[in-house]
């Protein structure tokens, strides 16, 4: 996170902060959410103490006393989650996350640095979130993506070896935007991603990832101010997020995906459901390709696939035929 933005947190924040990204290994850009949410919270106790009118956003929590939240009880609580509901509109999912980054922060203080005493989230409930199936693109919508970025320009070879990385490898935006040439070993056609908490891992690449990745390189400018990194944007410096985003963005309207609900993140949910419905790929191997902590996570897809097969069951023309000795009896 920029010096710039700490300054606006007080000296309990950052150093907890300090402590998840140095100590947890926590992505600077994962911890700068916890905080966000957490100072959404602080915001909401100042708002209620304040007998005067004042904007919600523009309240500064610089000065925020840490001993101020020894003092919050379950039942506050539970009227932040109720104002979170009513005067921010948050949905369920938003609302489990804020809950999540608080809960992380009275842990840090009760039980890391013991700076307070009371943690008034351990006994808090909250509504199971309900299960959702991931938004991913068919096997031909995938194909149409491809032939989108096939003919666009000075910028098509990079482009199409984007959508094809993204397709194949099921890889997160921010381990795409760092991949640097020196990761990638074209001998054992695998490459070596930084993940989640900056942790490494390696995956393979098929034969279409290779051939992209090289008709890119060695058709691009080499970087003078980034010389490692594999994509590049106009300006010759490797391209970030924002850029790959608009892409993508892009290539969804040309084939006619524009404002449906996909994006870059619903890529890799497109790139492990074909993996799973079309390479047999079992849970375990589809964790460690998509660098998941958890194989609960990886088992959305393994749901995803039985909704299908039940569908196609229930689909066939033979599913309503009956026993004759049934029909008799209905007669």
């Amino acid at each position: 996170m920029k010096k710039s933005k700490l300054h606006e947190y007080p000296d309990f924040l950052n150093e907890y902060w300090f402590n998840l990204v140095v100590a947890k290994g926590k992505s600077e850009r994962t911890v700068e959410g916890y905080l966000i949410d957490i100072r959404t919270f602080l915001r909401y106790l100042i708002y209620m103490d304040s007998e005067e009118e004042i904007d919600f956003e523009k309240i500064s929590i610089r000065n925020f006393d840490v001993n101020r939240l020894e003092n919050v009880s379950l039942q506050k609580i539970y009227e932040y989650i109720y104002f979170l509901q009513g005067e921010r509109k948050n949905n369920a999912k938003t609302i489990s996350r804020k809950i999540s980054s608080l809960k992380s922060l009275y842990k840090y203080l009760t039980k890391s640095v013991m700076i307070l005493k009371n943690d008034p989230t351990t006994n808090l409930e909250l509504p199971k979130l309900k299960k959702t199936m991931p938004k991913y693109l068919t096997l031909e919508q995938s194909q149409d993506l491809l032939e989108s970025a096939e003919d666009d320009g000075n910028y098509s070879a990079r482009d199409y070896c984007i959508i094809t990385l993204f397709l194949n490898c099921g890889m997160r935006l921010s381990e795409l935007v760092g991949l640097n040439l020196s990761d990638i070993n074209f001998t054992e056609n695998k490459m070596k991603l930084l993940g989640k908490g900056n942790k490494e891992r390696y995956i393979y690449f098929n034969n279409a990832c290779r051939e992209s990745l090289l008709e890119y390189i060695n058709s691009r400018e080499n970087s003078v101010q980034d010389p490692d990194a594999v994509f590049l944007s106009r300006k010759n410096r490797r391209i970030s997020r924002r850029r790959v985003e608009q892409i993508i963005d892009n290539h969804l309207r040309k084939i006619g995906l524009s404002g449906q609900g996909y994006s870059v993140h619903k890529l890799r949910h497109t790139a492990a459901t074909l993996m799973y419905q079309y390479g047999n790929v079992d849970t375990l191997t589809l964790k460690e390709i998509l660098g998941h902590e958890s194989i609960a996570t990886t088992e959305i897809y393994t749901h995803l696939s039985s909704n299908i097969l039940q569908n196609a069951a229930e689909s066939s023309p033979l599913a309503n035929i009956h026993p004759k000795k049934k029909k008799e009896e209905n007669e």
